[in-house]
């Protein structure tokens, strides 16, 4: 049982570690560098980059981050009392709120803007402004902290589990 409570711990730091990468870098370079962009190249630009971003490892890592710290809480919570799980506990709902945010504000505005069709044929400055750049840079700034957050919940788990395993 130990063993298993490691590796899904393990999975979800390493996962949600990942995200906060992502998020982080989609927050501190991508976003800044494309809004310098003429409306052509910002809408051609994301339209590639997030049909490029759905793909397996992506999704592995996104979902999978979720998964592995609900599975580790779960597995945690078999203790009578453990001070990882707390941890394990506040990770899990922040990083919910990170899919959350995805689902309901990026996901739907990435979609409308790939919806839109090539930047040959369409009017891509109002597919840019029709688009709300300012709610996604803000919901993936709130990603970004909150993914962040979550992975620090997730290190001091893994330094409870290792002082209570060890």
């Amino acid at each position: 049982m130990d063993a298993l409570r490691t590796i899904s711990l393990v999975l979800a730091v390493i996962l949600v570690g990942g995200m906060s990468g992502v998020m982080g870098f989609y927050a501190n370079t991508l976003m800044p560098g494309l809004a310098r962009t003429d409306d052509r190249t910002f809408v051609g630009a994301f339209q590639a980059i997030d049909t490029r971003i759905i793909n397996p490892l992506f999704l592995g890592t996104f979902f999978g981050g979720l998964f592995f710290t609900i599975l580790s809480a779960i597995l945690h919570s078999a203790d009578e009392w453990s001070p990882v799980l707390p941890w394990l506990i506040v990770a899990a709902v922040v990083y919910l709120a990170v899919v959350v945010l995805t689902v309901t504000i990026n996901v739907p505005l990435n979609d409308a803007i790939k919806a839109a069709g090539s930047p040959d044929e369409i009017d891509v400055a109002q597919v840019r402004s029709d688009f709300n750049e300012a709610s996604w840079v803000r919901s993936n700034l709130a990603r970004a902290v909150l993914t962040l957050g979550a992975f620090v919940c997730l290190i001091v788990a893994l330094i409870e589990h290792g002082r209570i395993s060890g």
